[in-house]
């Protein structure tokens, strides 16, 4: 009876233990600081190098800071947001930011979210973004981004937003923007955009959401529906048929005054032939 009271006790005391080691590995999991992601940090790093920040209203981001950005869902960067220690959002909004978008802005490969509206930065977007295969909402709006809209964004298949109004960007809307199924903003008004909306944009079939013309506006040389017709360059119909009339007229004018001293020489030739006539007829 004795032994057998032992044997149990000793059971118990191992099961404890075992309970113990496994808590402690769950904890231990749970809370051990979250590894830096090597392509993040050279993300995060390329982007600060890229941008200038005049009113130093990114202080925090350093070197230091770039190397373990994220603990869990807790970043250590302004503007950013963590998810399970990877950047999965960017959201540097109204700072005065300068610069350009650097294409190692490309390496935060889990980044699903990227705002940086309403600053100053300058430059082409770069084709580079790609590769942000998870990326849903792209908002880089009032701007001075240059040159054309990549084509390439397509690739990022989950997009929901694009939102490219308020900067200088030149050429053609991408056709294969349209391709984009889950896309339900799209803003490109007010650059310098040129050519036919894409029918895949403008025109959208079956469930697709549809964008109205305030989504194209501002851009003088670009033209197709949704946006009104376009009024017609240099003169108008009526100006056209006044100066033809107005032609017309003149040539009129201008034929009659010819006839009129036609005749008027044709008449004094007529009178100084008669004179000479008269003056060799004899008198009787």
């Amino acid at each position: 009876m004795v032994g057998g009271c032992v044997r149990r006790s000793r059971s118990s005391s191992r099961t404890r233990t075992s309970s113990c080691r496994v808590f402690l590995l769950v904890v231990t999991l749970l809370f051990r600081p979250s590894q830096s992601d090597p392509s993040d940090e050279a993300c995060l790093t390329h982007l600060s190098q890229s941008l200038q920040d005049p009113n130093h209203s990114l202080q925090n981001w350093t070197k230091s800071t770039f190397a373990n950005p994220c603990s869990g869902f807790t970043s250590y960067l302004q503007g950013a947001t963590c998810n399970n220690g990877r950047i999965y959002k960017l959201s540097l909004t109204n700072l005065s930011l300068r610069g350009s978008i650097t294409p190692f802005l490309a390496n935060c490969t889990n980044l699903q979210s990227l705002d940086l509206s309403s600053n100053f930065i300058a430059g082409p977007i770069p084709p580079e973004l790609q590769s942000l295969v998870n990326l849903a909402v792209l908002n880089l709006s009032s701007n001075r981004l240059s040159g054309p809209i990549p084509p390439q964004l397509t690739l990022c298949a989950y997009l929901n937003v694009i939102d490219l109004h308020q900067n200088l960007l030149t050429g053609t809307i991408p056709q294969q923007l349209g391709l984009l199924v889950r896309l339900s903003a799209f803003d490109v008004s007010n650059n310098k955009l040129s050519g036919p909306i894409p029918s895949s944009l403008g025109n959208r079939s079956g469930s697709l959401p549809r964008f109205n013309a305030t989504s194209f506006a501002g851009n003088k040389d670009l033209y197709g529906y949704p946006l009104p017709p376009m009024k017609a360059k240099g003169l108008s119909v009526l100006a056209i048929v006044g100066i033809g009339l107005g032609s017309g007229l003149a040539s009129l004018v201008l034929s009659f005054t010819g006839v009129c001293i036609w005749l008027k020489i044709t008449e004094r030739k007529m009178a100084l032939e008669e004179g000479k006539i008269t003056q060799l007829m004899p008198d009787y």
